[in-house]
């Protein structure tokens, strides 16, 4: 039976959906490939590939094309510009399609969404590049800002921001970090399994497994089709979670029987974490906004079968007088620009604004100064965020301790490895991409008088 549609198109629909319609690059590419779960596992790692990949690399991309095309990329059609666009990736980064195929195809999918009359414009185009994709003239190194921005695909105004707290060879670092492929990190459910017998598990599943040196509880695994096919997935053996997102959790340090709240949760995999941790004992409260993000909790904490946690919708912006010095540990992991995520939310770097990230400053320290309401006396408030701008983070920290006078600020090198420790500064952790074998990541400890 022929195929109904093909991986090009589905790519093609996925990049428009994202570009065009607003969608988040990880919400709309998992949905899709949920939808085309028949699709095998080659058809599928391309779609991913190339979706990603070319999100990933859209300003060095659109910079190649304006250098080929009469018709600038913000003068084409979205669905031509979209074509060129991810064939263009294929042409410099992939080398399992050859670049005539790659052509060929294009053209074809071209005349396939109506665009009869632009065949030859979309082939001439890929052509003209793939004949001088080797001899691409690329921004002088002397203006570094704008080199990295074309060559990184990352806009101006980050770096920018970057350039006040980092070296530009830091920097660089960080954005081929971005880049580089990566394995999906896992944490053992040790309430349910041992770390060894997951491993075992997961080699009988056919996928490779490989131990982090951050974490003893923490692997990384590659080689799987589609995690739902999982049966250690479905049975709740494991959490998908980043290694600095277990961090946060391992330096809140709960002890059996804590009360815990977990402030913005969804999808809950600190909170799940927390109660693994206590083992059966204590009480995890898992909050969030919404009821869709309220629903994903609750499907995390199914699949895990852990009972002493439960999901809760509650706004952190309005104070539960109830939970009033209640809490012995308050987790505070906050909505932020995301920008030390990038390796995987690629698309964020395009929606975030300078103004975005201030408002997002804002609403951080509006939630601190409701949440730290609810940690007891000797209590810990644990704040976080995936982002790695100075003033959503360390910034914030400074402003939390002049308002609220009662919070001691507490190292978390203790709670490291020996190969974290050098990267506390001014008793924080901040990841970086590239420097780090993580997202870019940052937690602070909070003591209360």
């Amino acid at each position: 039976m022929t195929k109904q549609i093909s991986e090009r198109e589905i790519v093609l629909g996925i990049l428009l959906e994202i570009t065009k319609e607003g969608g988040y690059s990880h919400i709309v590419l998992r949905n899709t490939l949920e939808k085309y779960q028949y699709l095998d596992k080659k058809e599928r790692a391309f779609i991913t590939r190339v979706v990603e990949g070319t999100l990933e690399h859209l300003i060095e991309i659109d910079y190649i094309i304006n250098q080929f095309s009469k018709v600038k990329v913000n003068k084409m059609k979205p669905v031509i510009r979209t074509i060129i666009r991810n064939s263009v990736y294929q042409i410099k980064y992939m080398d399992s399609v050859p670049n005539s195929a790659v052509c060929n195809e294009a053209v074809k999918l071209a005349e396939k969404k109506g665009f009869f009359q632009l065949k030859g414009f979309v082939n001439g185009v890929l052509r003209n590049i793939d004949r001088n994709v080797s001899n691409i003239q690329y921004p002088d190194k002397k203006n570094m800002v704008e080199y990295m921005s074309i060559k990184y695909s990352m806009p101006i105004w980050i770096l920018e921001e970057w350039g006040k707290s980092y070296d530009f060879s830091v920097i660089e670092r960080i954005l081929q970090g971005f880049q580089e492929e990566k394995g999906t990190t896992i944490r053992c459910n040790l309430n349910k399994i041992s770390k060894e017998e997951l491993v075992e598990k997961l080699k009988k599943e056919n996928v490779r497994v490989k131990e982090h040196a951050y974490l003893p509880y923490a692997l990384e695994i590659s080689g799987y089709n589609y995690l739902g096919d999982m049966e250690s997935f479905r049975e709740g053996d494991f959490q998908v979670q980043d290694i600095s997102s277990m961090l946060v959790s391992e330096i809140a340090d709960p002890k059996k029987e804590d009360y815990v709240i977990d402030v913005c949760s969804a999808p809950g995999g600190k909170a799940l974490h927390m109660a693994d941790k206590l083992g059966e004992t204590g009480y995890v409260e898992a909050r969030d906004l919404t009821d869709y993000k309220v629903s994903l909790i609750e499907d995390n904490i199914e699949r895990s079968g852990m009972k002493n946690i439960r999901a809760v919708k509650q706004d952190a912006l309005i104070c539960d007088e109830e939970s009033k010095e209640k809490a012995d540990i308050v987790l505070a992991d906050l909505p932020c620009s995301g920008l030390g995520v990038l390796g995987k939310k690629t698309d964020i770097k395009y929606k975030m604004t300078r103004e975005t990230q201030q408002e997002l400053k804002k609403l951080q320290r509006k939630i601190l100064s409701v949440v730290q309401n609810y940690t007891k006396p000797g209590g810990t408030l644990v704040y976080s965020t995936c982002t790695i701008n100075e003033e959503e983070n360390i910034g914030n920290v400074r402003w939390f301790l002049k308002q609220y006078p009662q919070y001691q600020l507490v190292s978390v090198e203790d709670r490291l490895c020996d190969e974290l420790k050098p990267s506390v500064k001014e008793g924080c952790l901040q990841l970086l991409p590239g420097i780090h074998n993580s997202d870019g990541f940052f937690i602070a400890k909070f003591r209360k008088d």
